[in-house]
């Protein structure tokens, strides 16, 4: 799908975006299309590292299997947009790290369609912030009427590493059948202090201590990611430059 009008705040998608930005990118190409075919295997990992917005549309087919895991990391405005339509028996999962400094803003935001019967979904998103950062989660799950046996939980947490940082996040259900068993969960906090003063207290450097609290927060993401160590070798790094 392509989008002809430039969007406002007032449009919901878009509440929290740079519009300035985006208005420098526009028009936007069209998303990228996945299909996933029945009982078929995709997986894919995506780094946004230069400032731009990806654009998936993916449709997973009866017993097939999908999982996307992201880094978003670069450039003053970056944007990845997913929109996944899952058939009967399908299963979706995403992990997802978001990591800014300075004035970034950096945003990802789902729409898991449960079109059919028995099909999961799962989202694991985490968010690190600094300086006046912003990073913005919204994500809905649509339980289509009849797609019974949806399983599906949305996991989102973000750590402000200042208090000028900003973290946005809107898990969402809309749910039209009545045999599901669906959750979501949002936390935005801080840095544990009793964690920091105790690994301070044995020595370590108040910025290494941060960091392994902060490498320890994001890494589950990319369980099961065919480039794990990579993509936690550059979170790392990112870290890094934050603390």
């Amino acid at each position: 799908m392509t989008i002809t009008a430039l969007p406002s705040r007032r449009d919901e998608a878009w509440r929290y975006s740079d519009i300035e930005a985006l208005a420098a990118a526009w028009p936007l190409a069209p998303a990228e299309t996945i299909v996933v075919p029945p009982g078929g295997d995709f997986r894919r990992e995506i780094v946004q590292d230069a400032g731009t917005i990806h654009r998936i549309e993916m449709s997973v087919g009866k017993d097939a299997a999908a999982a996307l895991h992201i880094l978003n990391v670069g450039g003053s405005y970056g944007r990845i947009e997913i929109a996944v339509t899952l058939y009967e028996g399908a299963d979706f999962t995403l992990g997802a790290a978001q990591i800014g400094g300075g004035k970034q803003n950096l945003e990802i935001v789902t729409t898991v369609i449960h079109a059919e019967p028995g099909a999961t979904s799962r989202q694991t998103v985490r968010s690190v912030l600094a300086g006046t950062a912003t990073g913005t989660y919204l994500g809905k799950v649509a339980v289509a009427r009849g797609a019974q046996r949806t399983d599906s939980e949305q996991d989102v947490k973000a750590m402000l590493l200042d208090r000028s940082a900003t973290a946005n996040a809107k898990p969402e259900l809309e749910i039209f059948a009545d045999d599901v068993k669906c959750a979501h969960g949002c936390a935005i906090g801080e840095l544990d202090g009793d964690a920091l003063f105790y690994m301070q207290s044995r020595g370590m450097p108040p910025a290494a201590a941060k960091t392994i609290l902060l490498q320890a927060f994001v890494a589950g993401v990319f369980d099961g990611a065919a480039e794990e160590a990579h993509l936690q070798d550059l979170a790392l790094a990112k870290l890094g430059e934050l603390v």
